[in-house]
């Protein structure tokens, strides 16, 4: 048995028809975790979904209530890039209840994995980018609302930028401790822009020639130059985690650990390796077990030209989290 829980449903199945997101993955995961005997079916919870009253702690009345009546306009739901349908808000509202089972989970066991979720792109009063709700961000104001905890971090490392936690943590920006510049070092020639906010530190390495084209400040940014590899984009997280950490203190540490920075995703641009992501992984629980931050994870993206690549990669996330959180050092 794992020493950590995984939640997951059945109906994490985003129902949006022939689409470069893989709605199946979340249901390849589970299969494949329990096939391999990573994990037994007593470490999976199904969550319940969020409530509305959770939903607007972080979306404006006005666009919750359009998801619910199904009001949208045609710009809006391009804008999010997936079919909308009452199923798939009911999807959504499952998604974030995952993330705030998680994070009720982390606070338990130190760490909890939601085989889904992820969903940087929303915004208070819009979607984006295949998210309609940001489950990540609700997750942490039910957190703050019920006084479990004071503060978070969130560490994104999809490879887009997480626009939308940017914008939703935004308050009021003040410059900050800034990390050291790395161009024309053997890391690459990556950027990173550096703010620091209120109440949540957001944290974002991304592709800085990617989706989205505008990207607002997250609390430290570190934009990617393309065709970055393992060893040098573990350095670009190794000293932004570093540089974070100094700064802030968080009560909560919230990771989303996406599957496209991969060399062969079809929506990427960098080149790390199957292996080099689970390194990824395994830094980013390191950090948090040595210093004994609780840590839930959400999955994100992942759009490999090969579904179980992208299967893969999710699935040694918790086998990570198993070896770091399993031994006892």
């Amino acid at each position: 048995m794992l020493p950590f829980k995984l939640i997951y449903s059945h109906d994490y199945y985003l129902p949006i028809g022939s689409h470069v997101f893989p709605a199946a993955k979340y249901r390849l995961v589970h299969e494949h975790l329990l096939a391999t005997d990573v994990a037994e079916p007593a470490d999976f919870l199904a969550p319940l979904p969020a409530s509305d009253q959770d939903i607007l702690l972080v979306h404006k009345p006005e666009y919750v209530q359009k998801l619910k009546t199904g009001t949208l306009s045609a710009r809006e739901e391009m804008e999010m890039e997936i079919p909308y349908s009452r199923d798939l808000v009911r999807a959504f509202w499952l998604a974030a209840g995952g993330s705030i089972l998680a994070a009720q989970q982390a606070l338990k066991d130190r760490i909890a994995i939601n085989i889904g979720g992820g969903f940087h792109h929303a915004f208070p009063d819009h979607g984006e980018g295949f998210c309609m709700i940001h489950d990540v961000a609700v997750a942490i104001r039910r957190m703050q609302r019920d006084d479990q905890i004071r503060t978070a971090m969130t560490v994104d490392c999809d490879v887009h930028q997480g626009n939308g936690t940017a914008a939703i943590f935004a308050g009021t920006r003040t410059p900050s401790d800034p990390l050291p510049s790395r161009s024309g070092s053997p890391l690459g020639s990556g950027k990173l822009r550096n703010a620091h906010a209120g109440d949540v530190f957001t944290i974002s390495l991304h592709q800085h020639n990617n989706y989205p084209l505008y990207k607002p400040l997250s609390s430290i940014d570190v934009d990617l130059p393309d065709g970055i590899g393992d060893d040098a984009y573990l350095a670009w997280l190794d000293n932004a985690l570093s540089s974070g950490l100094r700064q802030f203190e968080p009560d909560l540490l919230c990771y989303v650990a996406g599957a496209d920075p991969y060399s062969e995703d079809q929506l990427g641009g960098l080149a790390l390796t199957i292996e080099g992501l689970k390194r990824r992984d395994e830094l980013v629980f390191r950090v948090a077990r040595a210093r004994d931050i609780p840590i839930m994870v959400t999955y994100a993206g992942g759009y490999a030209q090969r579904v179980e690549d992208t299967v893969t990669i999710h699935c040694n996330t918790v086998i990570a989290a198993k070896e770091i959180f399993g031994s006892k050092c």
